[in-house]
């Protein structure tokens, strides 16, 4: 049974990295490459050199990959790299694919910029943030960044991605002498990684509250009894008043907040009701501790 419920999540993984590289690509060559819209990374560098040489996008994402995968070998190991390898094979092939049998045959579905960029880099990211849940990446400088997040966790993968690909962006500007396209797909990679850090991050955020209350007990009850979140109790003492009070703390998902404001709200309309956010909460409820950093 054990070796069958491997086998089985193996194969869930890989379908999983299958349909990911497949959105993937999809927002690359059905979107970007056919409107010269350079998204950073190899990709964008592959799309570069296709809207010069006409090689098609794939095949260059691929051979530019080469070097990456053998650091990447070296980095973190054979068994981390097979994955990446076949999700850069997959994607590069999925591009191809769909060049020669959507573009060619069908068309550009569309040629206005803003809209190819949005469209294309909201897929690409959830593409991406498919795979790195399946602790892959899509090969490029995705394994460069996982690399330096294993140096600096404090820094969300979205961040390193701005910074790296702008520069390929704005080489962009000057080797295919359009500001103008340019832009756009700055535009694509804001889009990209914002929709990398919501799918990858988003389930992790909640919001934080301090609830500071004359009727502290009536508002907990409730709290407990309704929503069923977790409440702690934090002893505290008034500066001015100099009387002791308990003050609320929790933490709860931002679909429940709504519903512990209107409780705080009916039981004491004077509450001091404190709301900040929480981009990553462990523990029981929310995220493990032994989850793998992405």
């Amino acid at each position: 049974m054990n070796e069958y419920n491997r086998m089985k999540g193996t194969l869930i993984k890989f379908m999983m990295i299958t349909f990911g590289a497949l959105v993937y690509a999809m927002g690359i060559s059905i979107f970007l490459d056919p409107n010269n819209l350079a998204p950073g990374g190899t990709t964008g560098i592959a799309i570069i050199i296709n809207s010069i040489t006409g090689l098609k996008t794939g095949t260059l994402v691929f051979l530019i990959n080469i070097p990456i995968l053998i650091f990447g070998w070296w980095k973190f190991g054979i068994k981390f790299i097979l994955s990446t390898m076949y999700v850069t094979v997959a994607s590069s092939f999925f591009m191809n694919l769909m060049n020669e049998y959507i573009i060619l045959k069908y068309g550009v579905i569309t040629h206005d910029l803003l809209l190819s960029g949005a469209a294309g880099g909201s897929l690409m990211a959830m593409g991406m943030a498919v795979v790195f849940r399946q602790g892959a990446t899509t090969g490029g400088t995705d394994i460069i960044i996982r690399a330096l997040r294993q140096r600096y966790k404090h820094i969300r993968s979205g961040t390193i991605f701005i910074i790296t690909d702008a520069i390929i962006v704005s080489a962009s500007a000057v080797i295919l002498k359009n500001v103008e396209i340019a832009l756009y797909a700055a535009i694509t990679i804001v889009i990209s990684n914002y929709v990398l850090d919501l799918v990858l991050y988003g389930g992790d955020s909640a919001k934080l509250l301090y609830i500071i209350s004359s009727r502290q007990e009536q508002i907990a009850k409730r709290i407990l009894d309704e929503i069923d979140i977790g409440i702690t109790y934090l002893k505290a003492e008034g500066a001015y008043t100099e009387n002791e009070k308990k003050i609320i703390m929790c933490v709860c998902r931002k679909y429940n907040y709504t519903k512990v404001r209107e409780i705080v709200k009916e039981e004491d309309i004077d509450a001091f009701f404190i709301v900040s956010g929480a981009n990553e909460v462990f523990g029981d409820g929310y995220k493990s501790y032994l989850s793998e950093e992405i």
